[in-house]
């Protein structure tokens, strides 16, 4: 279980996880690669088969101490948790904690402005399951207590969504929740620990894509969740059925990135401010969604419930049309054009919400674009990003 002691979130992500068990008496634990552990009897083999094997050597894809390191790491970041659980990816993640509380017949709840591949997991995956979605407008707030059926099992979060940026007033949808008895899981990618302590504020499954912060180089896929004790087992035991787990070389890899995520998210929140206060400015720019501006929907609940804001934003343009954003994309020089966020580089890609919102509908005044501001100079990114609206304006006519 996580400690509950203070100490300051910088301190946390160098230290945590680092056992003496797991670190072998050197600073970083070593790589244990094994799908095969040894016992030294059939008496000894049968009895470990009976205990508990979490943190304990049973079989490769139970994990090792490679794995159990960055886990524990990450249960540390979240006071009150009971322990952590690591995927492939964060898309097998949400999956694992979907599961691990939904069954056939029961109801979801999953806000409008959910990441596209958790959406298409519901209306794919689950509903041959014969698990029914329902899709909620993310400000609903505490109002989210008149979608809860007697069939409703879980409501799932993303806040703030991660192309238009929505917070989601979690505490109250909690409260909600908790009232009738139904699971909350989030996806916190976004904020992660450091800037929104997902288990202190009473979510039961709190999910991170670590292939974004935790890694922070872009060259892992990893995800993980970390359950409150009342969620543990049951999600424990899911990830075990499913067959998930996450190779000591990816988990290796992540833990090394930890150590330095509390520094790197202080620059992308840093530069990305910068730059986003600077596109507020542009008179190409209609609206800039970046949570911790209050032109952002949920801003008020973001400065309540958030100690910080990372790198991903989006910008609402002016009027123009697919072919002038793509003259601006395609312009810039210092951002890559691609998927994913959270490394060292800056990203960008086109926004088109309303190719997958059914509950809500988005009213834009122009094309969206969505920048993952990396570690850069600042100053160099916004010189690009001035010279790539100069080539929209021109475009746009």
């Amino acid at each position: 279980m996580s400690e509950d002691r203070t100490i300051a979130d910088a301190t946390r992500v160098v230290t945590a996880g680092r056992r003496p068990e797991w670190t072998q008496g050197i600073v970083n634990p070593p790589v244990w690669r094994a799908s095969t552990h040894l016992y030294g009897s059939v008496a000894e083999l049968r009895a470990n088969g009976a205990r508990d094997t979490h943190h304990r050597l049973f079989y490769g894809r139970r994990g090792g101490p490679t794995q159990w390191s960055l886990a524990d790491a990450l249960t540390e970041l979240e006071p009150g948790a009971e322990a952590t659980f690591l995927y492939p990816s964060g898309v097998a993640a949400i999956a694992a904690a979907l599961l691990s509380v939904l069954s056939p017949g029961d109801e979801l709840l999953v806000p409008d402005t959910a990441y596209d591949p958790t959406r298409s997991m519901t209306t794919g995956l689950l509903k041959r399951f014969g698990i029914t979605t329902r899709f909620y407008d993310p400000l609903i707030g505490g109002g989210i207590v008149d979608l809860i059926a007697d069939t409703t099992r879980a409501i799932f979060m993303e806040s703030p969504g991660s192309l238009t940026f929505e917070v989601q007033d979690v505490p109250a949808i909690v409260a909600a929740a908790k009232a009738r008895g139904v699971t909350t899981i989030l996806d916190n990618t976004w904020a992660t620990p450091l800037f929104f302590r997902a288990i202190e504020h009473g979510v039961d499954l709190t999910i991170l894509a670590c292939t974004k912060y935790v890694v922070g180089h872009s060259d892992v896929m990893l995800g993980s969740v970390t359950a409150a004790p009342s969620h543990w087992r049951k999600l424990r035991e899911t990830s075990f059925q499913l067959g998930q787990v996450a190779s000591p070389d990816d988990a290796w890899l992540g833990a090394r990135g930890l150590r330095t995520m509390a520094v790197r998210l202080a620059q992308h929140q840093a530069s990305a401010l910068q730059i986003a206060r600077w596109l507020d400015t542009r008179p190409e720019v209609a609206r800039v969604l970046h949570p911790a501006l209050p032109s952002c929907p949920g801003h008020e609940t973001f400065a309540r419930d958030f100690t910080g804001s990372s790198g991903l934003f989006s910008f609402v343009l002016d009027g123009g049309d697919e072919a002038s954003r793509a003259a601006l994309i395609d312009s810039l020089h210092h951002f890559g054009i691609g998927y994913s966020w959270g490394g060292f580089e800056s990203l960008v890609t086109p926004v088109d919400p309303e190719r997958h919102r059914t509950a809500t509908t988005p009213d834009f005044p122009g094309p969206l674009v969505r920048l993952q501001i990396g570690l850069e100079d600042p100053g160099d990114l916004i010189a690009d990003l001035a010279q790539a609206l100069d080539r929209f304006r021109e475009a746009r006519g």
